[in-house]
């Protein structure tokens, strides 16, 4: 290999990671030019960024792209300050051959040929062969910089100073790796101080003691026994303790300075590993363009933000929630230009992607000017597609309503298309981002928009936390969502809708005991327990709890195979005393809070005991559904199959029928069927609990007659407890 060729090859991911960036100024500023804005200075800098490119280009022997440049520089010279759309068009297309012709020969193949005849074409010019450039005998340094990109699978570490090599490149993985060290070792840290004050503890002791010696010592030469042993033992003492005090403040000194730069050290390997979100916000401009002219309509979107890091593990799982939002927004949201028109409203729609920091949250926020959100419209829709039965659709707020869109299935098109409509989506989205602890909301005004707000952490590897303890055991909440703890006086709490609440800062907020919801106690003892108030969103609890640790910065671990999936449950964090602290999610907690009402409140009223028959043929799963719906409070009679259902409920006196699908001699339809033909048994409500969860068995269900259909991979107390008492009006 020969040296300018050996150069090439060292530079050839410089030169792509240079592209990468041109194409998308290159792209952001032909979609300015499309919507009439930029003047003069705006055509200036394209004409700037695609000269450059041509130079590279041709720089690294790369002929094709060379010329293709070359040809998109002169339609766009010809084309003024107005150009046309199918100009623009041919050159965004351009821009999207621009890097997988990095990857073809020099020349750009058949692909660089065709690229360059078409632009030559808008010129009216004949379609001559692509101009030809020989490789440079060297090729140039170029400039020691470079931004992180988030397409790219390596971050840099910058190295500050003015040098030339300032930035080396580190694989991402390994990056990763030193996070993991470096929390670790911040958990070290903890634990020196934890020894430091044992040590200091012990010290104390030893000092107590030194004191008895000395004026044991005392005593002894007041009564004239011990002489210079006496003496020479109290010296020791002396000495030791001299020697001990000093021991004891440097080796404090020493671990609090290096707790200290272990916490640096950390946060500054964490700020590392986030990488700019401008590398996937930036092609959203133009495929929402692409998307909205396929169906006919127009839109402007602006982003903001970019600049915001985020951990590479979020980064790289945002590009397909951020598509189906988008996506969403076109599809469903926006209007046709004549229906905007006929509105009031701007022939193009606007749809803006906000990103910015909130504490150690990342916040993305994604908005549309269209049609927006009905709450009926996606009741009736989710009653149609056998999601809910039209007596819970009835019961549920407007804002419960829309939280449906996240149900995996829902759509409110009949038909599908290219773009949407087959009941996919919204619920990747939701599920994309609780596995990283965050959440999503929508606000919508029926005729002006909707806004769909996401809430993740902006680093997987740290986070401050407010530790509790529920017994023995201790569990983390975000701290960026703890708005302030305290004491919970009962004269302070009252009911609404059956769910206790307290007024905290002029608003109400549900108030749920943390250990009943995880199953792990009853409930504090204190007559006035400890509460964290906690914010999120636009939604709050008060987290009743048994005691406070205070609060720590934490290195996040992913959960394990034991706890994942663990309902409430983000990922753990070892702690200096050796115990693992559960991180618990902020907006599972709040949902939870919300939709929960009080065991005490069902006490408090004319609230019943249901009796319940539990039909379902295994063994295991009835004994746990069982369990579940005894803790709730309930008489459970059980039966093996449908008809051994059938047979029990003759005896009358049941309130609710719970039943799985899947079962010999009898299937729950089928059951579900029978006893809604029966008219003695035509207002007994039917819960069908099943394994299955596709909409179209969901459908089979409510068609048959059932009036609430839960998925038993989703079952927990809360939102059993709350369709129970819609079914039945009693205690949950």
């Amino acid at each position: 290999m020969g040296v300018a060729e050996e150069i090439r090859q060292k530079l050839l991911p410089r030169f792509r990671e240079m592209t990468t960036d041109r194409v998308e100024r290159i792209s952001s500023a032909l979609l300015e030019l499309e919507k009439g804005a930029g003047g003069a200075e705006l055509q200036e800098e394209l004409a700037r960024e695609l000269h450059t490119l041509k130079g590279e280009a041709r720089m690294m022997g790369f002929v094709g792209i060379s010329a293709v440049v070359h040809a998109a520089e002169e339609v766009l010279k010809a084309a003024g300050a107005s150009p046309p759309k199918a100009s623009l068009q041919a050159l965004l297309e351009a821009c999207d051959a621009m890097l997988p012709l990095i990857d073809q020969p020099a020349d750009g193949g058949a692909e660089a040929v065709e690229l360059t005849a078409r632009l030559n074409t808008l010129l009216g010019a004949p379609d001559g062969p692509a101009p030809t450039t020989a490789a440079p005998a060297a090729v140039p340094s170029v400039g020691p910089k470079a931004r992180s990109r988030g397409t790219d699978p390596a971050a840099r570490l910058e190295l500050r100073g003015d040098k030339p090599a300032a930035s080396i490149r580190v694989d991402v993985d390994r990056l990763d790796e030193i996070a993991a060290i470096a929390g670790d070792v911040l958990v070290e840290g903890a634990r020196a101080m934890r020894r430091s004050r044992d040590l200091t503890g012990l010290f104390a002791r030893w000092n107590r003691l030194s004191d008895r010696v000395v004026a044991l010592a005392d005593r002894l030469r007041q009564a004239g026994q011990g002489g210079r042993h006496v003496e020479q033992l109290e010296g020791d003492v002396h000495l030791l303790r001299s020697d001990t005090f000093r021991f004891i403040r440097s080796h404090t000194e020493a671990v609090q300075g290096a707790r200290t730069q272990f916490s640096l050290m950390a946060e500054r390997v964490g700020s590392a590993r986030l990488i700019p979100l401008s590398g996937i916000l930036a092609a959203f401009p133009r495929a929402a363009r692409d998307m909205a002219q396929e169906q006919g309509k127009e839109v402007d979107v602006t982003v903001s933000g970019g600049e915001t890091g985020v951990d590479k593990a979020i980064l790289l799982s945002l590009n397909d929630p951020l598509v189906h939002l988008v996506r969403n927004c076109v599809d469903h949201g926006l209007e046709t230009p004549a229906e905007r028109e006929a509105a009031g409203k701007p022939r193009a729609g606007r749809i803006t992607i906000t990103a910015r920091t909130d504490g150690d949250l990342l916040a993305l926020v994604v908005e549309d000017d269209g049609r927006g959100v009905h709450p009926s419209k996606v009741r009736a829709a989710a009653v149609k597609k056998g999601i809910i039965g039209e007596q819970q659709a009835a019961s549920l707020s407007a804002r419960a309503a829309l939280d449906l869109i996240f149900t995996p299935g829902f759509s409110t098109r009949e038909e599908t298309s290219e773009t949407s409509g087959r009941g996919v989506g919204l619920d990747v989205v939701r599920r994309r981002v609780t596995t990283f602890g965050g959440s999503v909301s929508v606000e919508s005004e029926p005729g002006k928009g909707a806004r769909f707000t996401l809430r993740m952490p902006q680093s997987l590897s740290l986070m401050k936390v407010l530790l509790v303890r529920i017994d023995d055991d201790v569990y983390g909440l975000p701290a960026v969502d703890v708005d302030s703890v305290g004491r919970l006086d009962p004269k302070e709490v009252t009911e609404v809708a059956g769910i206790r609440a307290v007024r905290y800062r002029g608003k109400l907020l549900p108030v749920v005991a943390l250990g009943p919801l995880l199953s792990l106690n009853g409930g504090p003892r204190h007559p006035r327990p400890t509460v964290a108030y906690v914010i999120h969103g636009s939604e709050g609890a008060a987290v009743v709890v048994d005691g406070l640790f205070g609060e720590r910065e934490v290195a996040v671990k992913a959960p394990g195979a034991f706890l994942k999936g663990m309902r409430f449950v983000t990922g753990a964090a070892a702690l200096e005393d050796g115990r693992v602290a559960l991180l618990l999610s902020t907006s599972d907690l709040v949902g939870a809070a919300r939709r929960l009402a009080s065991p005490a409140a069902s006490r408090g009223r004319d609230r019943r005991r249901l009796r319940v028959l539990l039909v379902d043929d295994s063994a295991i799963a009835r004994e746990a559904e069982a369990a579940l719906l005894r803790s709730l409070g309930h008489e459970v009679e059980e039966a093996v199959d449908g008809e051994d259902g059938w047979q029990r409920l003759q005896s009358g006196g049941h309130h609710v029928l719970l039943t799985d699908v899947q079962m010999p001699v009898l299937d729950g339809i089928d059951l579900t069927r029978r006893v809604k033909a029966t008219p003695r048994f035509l207002k007994l409500p039917i819960l069908i609990l099943s394994s299955l969860s596709a909409p179209e068995e969901r459908r089979r269900g409510v068609d048959a007659g059932a009036d609430a259909y839960l998925v038993k991979g989703e079952l927990d107390p809360e939102n059993l407890a709350a369709t129970l008492e819609r079914l039945c009006g009693g205690g949950a």
